[in-house]
């Protein structure tokens, strides 16, 4: 079982390498800097059609997608419950989760951040403004799923949908309400961030840790 992770700081790759860590298998990693265009070399589309990150070399194949890196990581690796179990009643919840969070937050971080560069200038401000209600909306409903109490998404221990969400939380730390704003979010981001594997993640990412 062997595993290769190409990716770049701070970026949607960041849930796979932090999944990784916290899984504890050996892995390897190939960091892609985009500055000098390291995502458009045919050697790396050939892995990433796509040109992005992450990649992951699941026993000599290329996979991507972040969300299915991680649901597969969890199938892989059950003794570090980063999911609920098949027969876990929770399962159906956590794959909505994973998937809602796959087209509904990863997307319009996506527009909010590149409106200007992916589509025409003139109509970047509608798209960011837009993008800015469907990430709010997410908060939302992050916010009221942890409202019970919980300290994690799916129970005590932070697993694969803790780190998909996680990241974008992250990069929303400039917009005029990041996720952090929320008291329940602000919390959850907390315990995230005393997680050692987080810790591990800053500093092999070289990143400065978010929340402070």
């Amino acid at each position: 079982m062997t595993y290769t992770l190409y990716y770049s700081p701070g970026t949607a790759s960041m849930p796979v390498h932090w999944a990784l860590i916290e899984i504890g298998v050996p892995f390897e990693t190939v960091r892609i800097d985009f500055e000098t265009g390291a995502h458009r070399t045919p050697a790396y589309l050939a892995l990433n059609p796509m040109g992005r990150v992450p990649t992951l070399i699941v026993d000599g194949v290329a996979h991507v997608e972040s969300a299915a890196l991680l649901m597969l990581l969890a199938e892989r690796h059950p003794q570090a419950v980063l999911g609920p179990a098949p027969d876990d009643p929770q399962r159906s919840k956590w794959l909505e989760t994973m998937v809602f969070l796959a087209n509904n937050l990863s997307p319009a971080m996506r527009d909010w951040f590149y409106a200007d560069k992916d589509g025409s200038p003139d109509g970047a401000p509608a798209v960011r403004d837009l993008a800015r209600r469907r990430i709010e909306g997410v908060w939302r409903r992050l916010a009221g799923d942890l409202a019970d109490g919980r300290d994690f998404l799916f129970g005590a221990k932070a697993g694969a949908a803790d780190f998909l969400a996680a990241a974008p939380m992250r990069w929303s730390r400039t917009m005029a309400q990041p996720a952090n704003d929320h008291p329940v979010l602000a919390a959850y981001l907390a315990r995230l961030a005393a997680l050692p594997s987080y810790a591990e993640l800053c500093r092999r990412e070289d990143l400065a840790p978010w929340p402070a």
